[in-house]
């Protein structure tokens, strides 16, 4: 399952109710966007879980919506940026997809 975050992590808690499903389901991918990014960035309170799921669940982050940010130089190794058309892939590519509101 891809599951597709937006919101900020600093402003509600959808990232940690989706980690606690998404790390759990083998195959799983997580996409950050639009304020979700902020949690790709590296020295924030979130950084170590993010880096934690890496190690379970692949993690994407939207090109764009880091670059509206001005995070180009502060992404967390391991996370692998997507564009537009890299976002549809990922949803085409996972049989099921799950925004987190």
């Amino acid at each position: 399952m891809l599951h597709i975050i937006n919101k900020s992590p600093f402003e509600n808690h959808t990232l940690d109710s989706c980690l606690r499903v998404a790390l759990n389901e083998p195959g799983a991918a997580l996409l950050l966007t639009e304020d979700a990014v902020y949690a790709a960035s590296k020295g924030n309170v979130i950084e170590s879980k993010i880096v934690d799921a890496l190690g379970k669940v692949k993690v994407y982050a939207l090109w764009p919506d880091i670059e509206a940010r001005g995070m180009q130089d502060r992404v967390i190794e391991g996370i692998k940026m997507v564009d537009y058309g890299g976002f549809v892939d990922l949803v085409a590519e996972h049989s099921n997809c799950q925004s987190w509101l």
